[in-house]
């Protein structure tokens, strides 16, 4: 009797460590690796989804680096015409991002769980708009990627489109009435480089509401 006992016990032993094994085998580790970046020809990506409360025709996004190189928006940016206000799955959207970006503000390692759960669930994308709505869009979202030089910049969204200019660079602000400005905005995403599922970036979900 007191062999069998041993003999259940050990057996039971070494199922449990081989479930255990099997599932560090099929967890993900996250390992970070930082070094200098050598390569100075080639050119630096850069992610964008930014929606200002103006209408598309009333505002400009470009990148002017020290280089006096302007980046056109038009090589890799949409100008997309959508309404301001986000809809009831889209403010739930937003309020669990913000809720995510205060605890990682406390809680750095759960990066890794959101990286690691992002091959498991949905998308971290801002989830299209589902009403029919028939008010006339209010707003422009900003969206694609542009690759810019690897020197200091300026990226910047202002009202007029970005004209050439032999001593720099414009934009057409004269034509917009003053009525029209309103540089409330949100970023739903902003990064760096190739796209990463389940990254989420430190400007994710941030909204500023202009007072006047």
């Amino acid at each position: 009797s007191s062999d069998n006992s041993v003999s259940l016990i050990a057996f039971t032993t070494i199922a449990f460590l081989t479930i255990m094994e099997f599932t560090v085998y099929r967890d993900t580790w996250m390992k970070y690796e930082y070094e200098v970046d050598k390569d100075f020809t080639s050119k630096l990506r850069i992610n964008i989804d930014i929606t200002v409360a103006m209408r598309c025709q009333y505002v400009g996004a470009d990148v002017l680096d020290l280089a006096e190189t302007m980046v056109a928006s038009a090589d890799g940016l949409i100008y997309e015409p959508v309404m301001f206000d986000l809809s009831p799955q889209q403010k739930e959207w937003q309020r669990v991002l913000q809720l995510i970006q205060s605890r990682l503000q406390e809680e750095h390692s759960l990066q890794d769980v959101i990286f690691k759960s992002a091959f498991k669930s949905a998308s971290t994308a801002l989830p299209p708009r589902e009403d029919n709505s028939l008010q006339s869009p209010d707003a422009c979202r900003i969206h694609g990627h542009l690759y810019v030089n690897k020197v200091a910049g300026n990226f910047h969204i202002t009202v007029g489109k970005a004209i050439p200019h032999p001593r720099g660079h414009a934009h057409l602000a004269a034509l917009v009435s003053h009525d029209s400005y309103n540089f409330s905005h949100r970023i739903d995403h902003l990064s760096f480089g190739e796209l990463i599922p389940g990254i989420i970036n430190p400007l994710d979900g941030t909204e500023k509401i202009a007072s006047d």
